[in-house]
């Protein structure tokens, strides 16, 4: 399988990358750009989140367990020298539920880091990965496919 995109450069720093039917801007702020999309790196965290995010869902469900939302927050350490690449990730899943099985879900996100995250994968051969796990007990209005 090959992925493409198509990406063209707008104006000052801007780019906008046409991956299947969608178009991303990206661009950067300060002198050089107008903020008018994500930067790059932080467009890789997002697919990083995209990704294991997917992989969780797809297992939970499968698992049969019931969650009502997940969240995930990414911190990533910038090297001072160029190529300025993230020297460490910091992931912290929050899962929302009730009476949530917490050894399903820590199997779910196990396997997504370990076996099934492509973007993890490839974003482990640079930078260590570590997440954690919060269990919410809040309910959040069910999430179900229409």
């Amino acid at each position: 399988m090959i992925h493409e995109v198509k990406t063209i450069w707008k104006e000052k720093m801007a780019f906008d990358s046409q991956i299947d039917n969608h178009t991303v801007r990206i661009d950067t702020g300060g002198e050089m750009g107008d903020d008018s999309g994500p930067s790059p790196k932080k467009m890789l965290l997002a697919s990083l989140a995209g990704c294991t995010g997917m992989d969780v869902v797809s297992l939970l469900k499968k698992m049969r367990v019931p969650f009502t939302g997940i969240e995930m927050d990414i911190a990533a350490d910038l090297t001072d020298e160029h190529p300025k690449v993230y020297s460490e990730i910091r992931l912290i899943y929050r899962i929302f539920g009730k009476g949530l099985d917490q050894d399903k879900v820590k199997k779910a996100i196990d396997l997504s880091q370990v076996k099934y995250c492509g973007v993890s994968a490839m974003l482990k051969k640079n930078s260590p990965i570590h997440y954690s796990i919060e269990y919410v007990e809040e309910l959040l209005p069910l999430v179900t496919d229409n």
